[in-house]
């Protein structure tokens, strides 16, 4: 393995660093810019699977005479964690391009309650990885909101330049 340039950005060493560390991913990029803000965190992950989350906060309501959460939060949860999803199952971090990603909500996050997602990378082929999730207020099988996607993945290393 190579010396990390100090010169090198974070992100420029986690696309030259052998292998993908989830929670170490987790911790640096979800501690900056909009996923830094949703408070989104890491949570567990296996083979093909992962878990983020984010604490029910007062500013990241939609409705303030009920204390439902607003749509987007939940949203970028789910992009992350099915984003995640791809790099965990294949144990490296390499660029990708959302082609699809579709949620559907199936009812209003309960308020006060954190948001978990999970989600998987179920299939994945030469240029495409396809992957499903969950977004959920405690209990797995009383889903907010269901996701599935396809991320096109891009090799070579030209992007960072």
């Amino acid at each position: 393995m190579n010396t990390p340039d100090a010169g090198q950005s974070p992100l420029d060493r986690f696309a030259q660093s052998v292998g993908f560390n989830p929670q170490d991913w987790s911790r640096h990029m979800n501690s900056h810019g909009h996923s830094g803000f949703i408070g989104m965190r890491y949570r567990d992950h296996g083979d093909i699977w992962i878990e983020l989350e984010f604490d029910w906060r007062d500013d990241l309501v939609g409705d303030p005479e009920t204390g439902v959460l607003a749509s987007g939060p939940i949203i970028s949860l789910l992009d992350n964690t099915t984003s995640m999803s791809v790099w965990t199952r294949t144990g490296v971090f390499s660029p990708q391009v959302t082609l699809d990603l579709r949620i559907d909500y199936t009812r209003a996050a309960t308020p006060r309650k954190p948001i978990i997602a999970r989600a998987e990378c179920y299939q994945l082929r030469k240029s495409m990885a396809f992957v499903r999730g969950i977004a959920h207020d405690g209990d797995i099988n009383d889903p907010v909101a269901h996701a599935a996607g396809i991320f096109m993945l891009v090799n070579g290393q030209e992007w960072v330049k």
